[in-house]
């Protein structure tokens, strides 16, 4: 150990502890995945790290450490100046890198040096990547997951968020992976997490739930938009208890149109997103539904959708991967409206 540093045993369950998360890798292994809660502050930018790893490379490790030294002093003292320097003589930060190595070292050295009580993150992120790897393998075995089943437009995120406002447990996939889960389900000006940031974001999310109350979360796919859900976590959801939302198409369409209402102002990025259909449904079909978006005929399209696309489509996914959606409960939601929602949030209140 250099002087001034300290080895410490770090629970990763109980980060709380600490009063703040310091990420002291490049903005771009930032981006990848990073604890919860933590601030990137890299010793060494993506330009750097990479002139860095190609000195070591195609001169010597000697002349990569000396470059390094000056480049990682430099960004220390920029983030001292700018980050913490307002920070009291108690604050208590845990630093991380890589894998516990010199980045995270360096860093440490110096904010103990102050007099802060820094502690260096034995094994950096690659241990928190382990740690999220085994948690998720277990933490679905404990839970009891009640699955919120139904077609296209049925309001299951909207009586999640209304279960969510009655106090219930509530894993909302979609929410952590930023997409709606169908073919026109991304968000507008919302990039999707990294495959390793949602397993990272899904892990805290599973942490926190009380094994002892159900937990509602809604049927997906094993893949909602460019990340998909880990293997344990669909294993257990595909053979739980499920409840079955239902509304007639009137409700449905409604919904829809509100809902995707930034998509249908779009016809350019709608008319992109239908052509991803044109193996199923082939050109024909395509340039019609394109035809009714372009002429306004928001109203068909949905129908048509839902009747060509998206109810054969549930029909076949859901009841041959849910086991228990044959024996579901059926819930009537109605109008779709808030206060049918609500009702349907405080009904369930008894699911055991």
């Amino acid at each position: 150990m250099r002087q001034g540093e300290r080895s410490a045993t770090v629970d990763l369950d109980a980060l709380d502890r600490f009063d703040s998360i310091i990420d002291v890798r490049s903005p771009g292994e930032f981006l990848l995945d990073h604890l919860p809660g933590s601030s990137s502050h890299p010793v060494l930018d993506n330009d750097e790290r990479a002139e860095v790893g190609t000195r070591y490379k195609q001169d010597s490790p000697f002349t990569a450490r000396k470059r390094g030294a000056v480049l990682v002093a430099r960004n220390i003292a920029r983030h001292v100046e700018a980050s913490f320097a307002d920070r009291p003589r108690e604050w208590r930060p845990l630093v991380l890198c890589w894998r516990g190595g010199q980045r995270s070292g360096a860093m440490t050295h110096v904010l103990r040096a102050i007099g802060w009580d820094a502690v260096q993150l034995p094994g950096g992120y690659k241990r928190w990547r382990a740690h999220v790897i085994a948690r998720l393998a277990a933490l679905p075995q404990v839970l009891r997951f009640r699955v919120l089943c139904g077609p296209t437009g049925s309001g299951k995120s909207r009586l999640l968020d209304a279960l969510v406002r009655d106090g219930a447990q509530v894993l909302d996939l979609e929410a952590l992976a930023a997409h709606r889960g169908s073919v026109l389900g991304a968000l507008p000006g919302i990039e999707q997490p990294a495959q390793r940031l949602f397993e990272s974001r899904l892990m805290v999310a599973l942490a926190g739930f009380d094994p002892a109350r159900p937990v509602f979360v809604e049927a997906e796919s094993r893949r909602i938009g460019s990340v998909h859900v880990p293997e344990p976590l669909i294993a257990v959801m595909r053979a739980s208890p499920c409840l079955a939302l239902e509304a007639d198409e009137a409700a449905r369409v409604a919904l829809l149109l509100e809902d995707y209402r930034h998509l249908l102002q779009d016809p350019a990025t709608l008319g992109a997103m239908l052509g991803r259909l044109l193996e199923l449904h082939g050109a024909a079909r395509i340039d019609h539904w394109n035809a009714l978006a372009a002429q306004g005929n928001f109203g068909p399209l949905v129908e048509e959708l839902l009747r060509s696309h998206y109810d054969p489509l549930y029909r076949r996914s859901s009841h041959g991967n849910y086991s228990g959606l044959a024996q579901a409960e059926r819930l009537d939601g109605g109008t779709l409206g808030q206060q049918d929602l609500d009702r349907l949030a405080r009904e369930l209140r008894h699911v055991p």
